[in-house]
């Protein structure tokens, strides 16, 4: 089967996440069958959009590793040569014709704070308004709309001033598209669509419609959910993990994690649910995770910008880490932390108890025998078989958090030297 399937955001906003969904189930589709995967910039809207918003739009494309085939980026605002065309030929055919406003309605178009208007294009409906507009969606079976509730199907403001609908015929015509994959709250623009089609007398492409992502509650995913701005992930998320669990918003894969090549493989739009997709944060943050943990321990120590750590120092944080952006938690691993001397207290212990017990762990480190069996020889022979009065100031003294690696894990990452510095440091902090 010829495949070319396109992603068509509007530069009136950032690439969002129910965006980035539609445009990597149009690259599985696409690749999935060997076809091909463009995309275009709807720009007519003039008044929003905005450079930074398409800068926004593609790059967080490209961070995705969502590849597109064409090779320059489509923009509506350079084919308006090809709408005029268009607009002509359905005037000419009497399938158009210029709708006149009156001053009455100038006047309200003024009221509601919109351009008046003298005339604009409106395609020509001469059917019944009882009559159903009809179309096979891929995904959700037999779909249909009366007329009536499809409204007048304005086509442009002028020759050169071409609206969303009938600019995406036009363009979707002119570039081949096969299937149009995008969300069910297209639907109602997708009657009217088939309706310019018919008009131009062309072939429509095949419709699949995508649930919609919903937050938690199954309401419309919105910013109290969480982020919907894609650029606000790229400090917390590897884009393999965002993938994978977008991938999963409305279709099931077996198994969970899984790269993008065997996603494609899997890939077939019939098994996409119909129902909503709910945005699950703790889903992502543990898949993340998942990918955090498969680091190798040089792409790991680029990426957070620490190439100069012991690779000792990786799995320390990969195994602990859901979120990139949680990173600096592990501070203490290349430098000194600053805390206050009362967390160094193992439950009831004194400063004296304390500091004996540090003096203890200096000896060893000294020694090179910073073991746990040595701790734990001097948590029996010193202090009652407590371990905590051994093990918690150490690791406090080390990492100067309550809540941390282990003490021997964060010694064998920073050396004898830096332990013997920092136990040092934890003991004048409780003499003074």
């Amino acid at each position: 089967m010829d495949v070319k399937v396109r992603i068509a955001p509007s530069p009136t906003g950032n690439l969002h996440i129910g965006t980035a969904r539609t445009a990597l189930f149009n690259w599985l589709f696409a690749r999935h069958h060997g076809g091909q995967f463009i995309v275009r910039i709807e720009d007519t809207d003039l008044e929003r959009s905005k450079k930074e918003y398409e800068t926004n739009i593609i790059d967080g494309l490209k961070w995705l590793g969502l590849d597109w085939d064409n090779e320059q980026l489509y923009r509506q605002t350079e084919r308006l040569d090809i709408y005029r065309k268009y607009l002509q030929q359905l005037l000419d055919d009497g399938k158009a014709f210029w709708r006149e406003y009156t001053a009455e309605e100038q006047d309200e178009m003024k009221r509601e704070g919109r351009p008046a208007r003298d005339r604009v294009i409106v395609l020509k409906d001469d059917g019944d308004p009882e009559r159903a507009v009809a179309f096979d969606d891929i995904i959700r079976g037999t779909v249909s709309v009366q007329a009536k509730h499809i409204g007048q199907v304005v086509l442009a403001k002028d020759l050169d001033t071409p609206l969303y609908n009938f600019a995406v015929v036009i363009d979707d015509l002119d570039m081949a598209i096969t299937h149009v994959i995008r969300g069910e709250d297209h639907i109602s623009n997708t009657a009217k669509q088939l309706l310019i089609y018919n008009a131009l007398k062309a072939m429509p492409p095949k419709f699949a419609h995508l649930p919609l992502i919903l937050g938690v509650d199954r309401s419309k995913m919105s910013k109290r959910h969480g982020a919907t701005n894609i650029a606000d992930y790229q400090t917390d998320y590897l884009p393999d993990a965002l993938v994978n669990f977008m991938a999963q918003l409305g279709y099931t894969y077996e198994p969970e994690i899984m790269n993008r090549q065997e996603m494609a493989r899997q890939f077939d739009l019939e098994r996409v649910h119909k129902s909503g997709a709910v945005f699950d944060q703790a889903k992502l943050n543990w898949m993340n995770a998942q990918y955090i943990k498969r680091m190798k321990p040089a792409a790991f120590k680029a990426l957070i910008g620490k190439p100069e750590l012991p690779d000792a120092a990786v799995p320390l944080m990969t195994e602990r880490l859901e979120r990139l952006g949680d990173v600096a938690q592990f501070v203490y691993l290349w430098k000194e932390s600053e805390y206050e001397s009362e967390i160094l207290f193992w439950k009831d212990n004194d400063a004296a108890i304390t500091i004996r017990a540090l003096q203890a762990c200096d000896e060893l480190a000294k020694s090179g025998d910073l073991t746990k069996d040595a701790l734990d020889r001097i948590s029996v022979e010193q202090f009652d078989g407590k371990k905590g009065s051994v093990y918690w100031p150490l690791r406090v003294a080390l990492s100067g958090e309550r809540n941390s690696a282990g003490p021997l894990d964060i010694a064998n990452v920073i050396g004898a030297d830096s332990v013997r510095a920092r136990i040092a440091k934890a003991i004048s902090k409780l003499q003074s």
